[in-house]
């Protein structure tokens, strides 16, 4: 046998030992992998078992487990402070719910809400929210959107936080305690200060005086207070006139913010406030309020 014969076979020979050691490797790896996977899903499958019998034991993980994530997660962020990231999840929905963009509304809204801005020296954005619900309400409840916030502007001048002696409360002068249970929907008279809740339970009134008394100006007296007296003062010539500074405004006149309304005085006759009964609303500050009675009180009855 020849030197280079001998080198060939005994190659061959070591390739096929190895090839045969290889494979022996590989098929016990692969037989402990499975036995591996077996045991560990079995493991799985009787935590699982054994956790859901205990709800104590499983409530503890699930809080361990929660913790460590909430750790990791405040790791990776950088530190922020309460008023640049609140932990009220509802904060972005009461933004909204409180003031909107006056270049999102319609250009008769955007209109109104600017000149109602300018005239009675309060924020757009707030004004602008209170004129989106106006035209909203005033659609459901049949009433022009520019006769609501003509109420609002001589009862409140948009002051939300208004209340008269007699506890006429809000942008329309509502009186809380007797018209309580229109609040309970919105959560509780406590919201009488919320001012797009004010607005709403105020239409309520509004158009409960107006049916009663079966016509605008006769319900605008209703609302005051004056169904039972001679005159009403001015007050529903002073809330027409308002709002038909508004309707101008909304068909996109030039109305000076300066504009004067007609005066609005106390009836002659008008009678002092009972116990069941409300001041007049606040009107701008260079105007005094009249006392008169609230027939929103009768209308409870």
């Amino acid at each position: 046998m020849s030197e280079s014969t001998w080198w060939q076979r005994m190659t061959a020979a070591t390739r096929q030992s190895a090839g045969i050691f290889l494979r022996d490797v590989g098929h016990g790896l692969l037989d402990v992998s499975h036995n591996m996977l077996a045991l560990l899903g079995l493991l799985v499958v009787a935590t699982v078992l054994f956790t859901a019998g205990r709800a104590d034991l499983r409530q503890s993980m699930e809080r361990q487990a929660l913790g460590w994530l909430q750790e990791r997660h405040a790791e990776t962020q950088e530190p922020a402070d309460y008023v640049a990231m609140p932990d009220d999840p509802d904060a972005t929905n009461l933004a909204k719910a409180l003031a909107t963009d006056p270049a999102t509304l319609s250009r008769q809204q955007s209109a109104v809400a600017t000149w109602l801005s300018r005239r009675y020296h309060v924020a757009a954005e707030p004004v602008a929210r209170l004129v989106q619900e106006a035209w909203h309400v005033g659609q459901r409840a049949g009433l022009d959107p520019t006769l609501i916030l003509a109420i609002v502007a001589i009862e409140s001048s948009f002051n939300p936080f208004a209340q008269s002696p007699v506890g006429a409360q809000g942008l329309m002068q509502v009186m809380t305690r007797v018209h309580n249970d229109k609040y309970e929907a919105f959560g509780g008279k406590l919201t009488a200060f919320d001012p797009v809740t004010n607005l709403r339970v105020g239409v309520q009134v509004l158009r409960e005086c107006i049916t009663r008394a079966g016509g605008l100006e006769a319900g605008l007296r209703f609302y005051v207070g004056a169904a039972n007296m001679d005159n009403d003062g001015g007050y529903a010539s002073k809330v027409l006139a308002e709002q038909q500074f508004l309707v101008r405004v909304a068909a996109g006149h030039a109305v000076p913010v300066t504009v004067s309304t007609p005066a609005y005085t106390a009836p002659a006759a008008a009678a002092a406030p009972t116990p069941n009964s409300g001041a007049a609303s606040q009107v701008p500050p260079t105007e005094a309020a009249p006392t008169v009675q609230r027939e929103q009180v009768a209308l409870a009855h």
